[in-house]
């Protein structure tokens, strides 16, 4: 009998003042038996940093030919391709041609360092690729952070990103490798 994903619940507060975007979402957030908490929370954090009223998340990790998040048209049309961790390169590649912006969320320290050293020549050529790398200390907090129904507050300011939650404020600056 497979094991199904967990059910977490979060309640997101966006205030955006680089994009001017202000919402609420609520959000429901499928975490495959495979999955970490901070792959998880890095997906919730794309979410907060790309939130759009068409920004969706994707069905899941084992999911190839999927966005993790995605924002479609009315017409199915993919504006943004966001995906997290260290995907293949010709995923994204692919994405590349599908999109018409790919975001990856790299994480990992180490190993997103040398995913980059490895695939950075052929994914540098894509123009409508960004790359962010996270700290580990952050994923690791966020991941300590992963609650079975959350709320949670995000306000990203001049490339800065305040993620406050139960009373705790995260400072986040994303580090952008392309």
């Amino acid at each position: 009998m497979a094991i199904k994903a967990t059910i977490f619940k979060a309640e997101l507060q966006v205030s955006d003042l680089d994009r001017n975007y202000f919402a609420s979402h609520s959000l429901t957030i499928a975490r495959h038996p495979s999955e970490t908490d901070e792959r998880m929370m890095v997906r919730l954090l794309a979410f907060a940093l790309n939130a759009d009223e068409f920004l969706a998340f994707g069905r899941g990790i084992s999911t190839e030919d999927e966005a993790d998040l995605a924002v479609t048209d009315l017409t199915g049309a993919i504006d943004a391709w966001i995906d997290v961790g260290l995907p293949d390169e010709r995923r994204i590649r692919k994405a590349s041609g599908r999109a018409n912006r790919v975001i990856v969320y790299t994480y990992g320290g180490r190993s997103a360092e040398m995913w980059w050293n490895a695939n950075g020549s052929a994914l540098g050529r894509l123009d409508n690729l960004s790359v962010y790398d996270l700290a580990p200390e952050i994923t690791r907090t966020l991941a300590s952070r992963a609650d079975r129904t959350m709320t949670v507050s995000c306000t990203v300011q001049d490339g800065h990103v305040y993620l406050e939650q139960d009373g705790e404020t995260l400072e986040i600056a994303p580090h952008r490798v392309k």
